[in-house]
């Protein structure tokens, strides 16, 4: 595990698999020693990945129920709850630390960010997706945590829109979070896990290990035109959201992202480094308010 995941992370350390197999024992199947003599998983086998982050909700965040189809994304819990970290910490620098209510874009079957969310800082939650399946699903892990005083889910219509469309006159929140598209196309997105996987997979199967339907990975024009989209839609209710925020995967897209801000008048923009693992990421936020 990387050690510049965030202080408050709680998987700094590594993984203990033997507590984890006794709170999940559907883990088990999946832990094998390897040529260093240690425990591991196959971080190949989407099963296996989904049986791991299972199990560390149910240890380390009071989760008693997370299931939803093997065909949607299943997100490394020790990466998503940096980013609820991160935000927490942002919050503070505008003095934000009492009746915080987060807008997830994107919620996705998982539901993930809210259940962390509440989990670790008691937060509320408006959830949006553009997938019905994704919501009922969503909409079951709130129901069967008994999250509902907490987290609310919205459907989005229009695939076009990112916040119109979705927000009310009335809305506010103190911030608003997203983990865009990558990819442009499926054939991207195949592209890039064949390249990820090229001498590791012994079968050389398409298999994605975090999974992932065409919603989560893809968006027409990928992340650069998604983003760009969402720095424009927040230009149209900057009163209502204190801050926004993006996990943005290419640094390359920071700078025409930091431009078209400055055109849109914001007051403040902050880029928050997010080292996981071999993959480096980062946070961009931005607001209008002074």
């Amino acid at each position: 595990m990387s050690n510049n995941l965030h202080p408050k992370n709680k998987h700094k350390p590594g993984y203990d698999l033997e507590n984890l197999c006794e709170v999940y024992p559907e883990l088990e199947q999946f832990v094998f020693v390897n040529k260093y003599e240690s425990k591991t998983i196959d971080f190949f086998n989407p099963k296996a990945v989904k049986a791991l982050n299972t199990a560390l909700l149910f240890k380390y965040y009071e989760v008693k129920f997370w299931e939803f189809p093997d065909d949607n994304l299943c997100p490394p819990i020790p990466g998503r709850v940096d980013y609820i970290h991160h935000l927490s910490d942002l919050l503070k620098t505008s003095n934000l630390t009492e009746n915080i209510s987060i807008l997830d874009i994107g919620t996705g079957a998982s539901c993930i960010y809210p259940i962390l969310g509440y989990a670790e800082y008691g937060w509320r939650f408006t959830g949006t997706d553009i997938d019905k399946t994704s919501l009922k699903y969503a909409q079951e892990i709130v129901n069967k945590n008994n999250l509902n005083n907490y987290i609310s889910l919205r459907h989005q219509k229009d695939s076009k829109n990112i916040l119109k469309s979705v927000l009310s006159n009335e809305d506010t929140f103190s911030v608003s979070m997203c983990n865009p598209p990558f990819y442009k196309s499926e054939q991207e997105a195949v592209e890039a896990t064949t390249r990820k996987l090229k001498g590791l997979n012994k079968d050389n199967k398409m298999v994605r290990n975090f999974a992932g339907t065409h919603n989560e990975l893809w968006y027409k024009g990928g992340e650069k035109a998604f983003l760009h989209n969402y720095l424009y839609e927040s230009s149209l209710f900057k009163e209502q959201c204190h801050w926004f925020s993006s996990l943005v995967s290419k640094k390359e897209l920071v700078r025409g992202m930091k431009v078209s801000l400055k055109n849109l008048n914001v007051k403040s923009v902050k880029v928050i480094n997010m080292g996981q693992g071999n993959k480096q990421s980062r946070i961009i936020a931005w607001s209008f308010i002074d």
